[in-house]
């Protein structure tokens, strides 16, 4: 706050401030939700405060629920591990917080330290690990730090009878803090993804496509959807490449096709071998 104001309360000082937010600062004052620096909470009778914090509590907004279900493949005392559904976030993350695997998890199972130890953005399907306890948690991240995990990916993208498999892309891509989407420039090459053709198959308007699978080696931002775009293949479903399209707020009808398959690694604890597949498929809707 201020060092001078025309205030003799905290409580004058917001109102006066934020004027066309008044009733909505008094109600937050009159419910606990504003507290000084030391935490201590703000009354209406609170005196103004020159050059001191205040801090509130503030609801975010209310989110579209995703109208899919988590998945459970496998449970312990140590780790979790789930199928999570297209559109669902890993973490919270800009307009996504409720609406968060970690958050559903943690508030569903009732584990407040549960936390993943890898994540999938919020437009791919698949097989994610979390620990329940925070001691595993340095121990499964080093796994991936060491790339010591086998990650399998399914996709399907365009098919072009020209293009050979199996293949491996290497590129460098750059991501800007702030930009939706991701680059491939230049450079250095910073990525590396082979890439195996499966199978074709027709979509319901007759068009051919084909089905991918993918072995990341790096994790780049967007790595998989610009490795298949640079081929001129991008995936079924993407609307950030080759061209960014927003998407309407609730809009689920247009999944991106690509289903983290698989993850293998070594038991950090046991060194046994531990391998999870998703059941989920990329053809529904097609």
């Amino acid at each position: 706050m201020p060092s001078v104001a025309p205030a003799d309360t905290v409580l004058q000082y917001l109102t006066g401030a934020f004027p066309d937010a008044s009733r909505w600062w008094s109600d937050l004052v009159d419910s606990g939700g504003v507290v000084d620096e030391h935490g201590r909470t703000i009354t209406p009778d609170t005196r103004y405060q020159p050059t001191r914090f205040v801090y509130f509590y503030r609801e975010p907004a209310p989110e579209i629920p995703v109208p899919y279900e988590i998945d459970i493949l496998y449970r312990d005392e140590s780790i979790l591990v789930i199928d999570k559904p297209h559109f669902l976030a890993t973490i919270p993350r800009g307009a996504h917080i409720v609406e968060s695997a970690v958050v559903r998890l943690r508030r569903d199972l009732d584990l407040p330290d549960l936390a993943p130890v890898h994540r999938l953005d919020r437009m791919t399907a698949g097989v994610i690990v979390f620990t329940v306890t925070p001691d595993l948690r340095r121990p499964y991240q080093q796994l991936f730090a060491e790339q010591r995990i086998v990650k399998e990916y399914e996709a399907i993208a365009g098919f072009d009878p020209a293009l050979s498999f199996p293949r491996t892309v290497r590129s460098r891509i750059e991501k800007v803090h702030g930009e939706m989407t991701a680059t491939e420039i230049d450079g250095e090459p910073n990525s590396e993804t082979y890439v195996d053709l499966v199978g074709t198959l027709t979509d319901s308007a007759g068009r051919t496509l084909a089905r991918y699978l993918l072995r990341p080696r790096t994790g780049r931002t967007h790595q998989l959807r610009l490795h298949l775009n640079s081929l001129g293949i991008p995936i079924v479903g993407d609307n950030y490449y080759p061209q960014y399209r927003p998407a309407a707020p609730g809009d689920f009808s247009i999944p991106l096709r690509l289903l983290a398959r698989s993850l293998e690694y070594p038991d950090p604890i046991t060194g046994a071998t531990r391998r999870f597949v998703s059941s989920r498929s990329l053809d529904r809707g097609l």
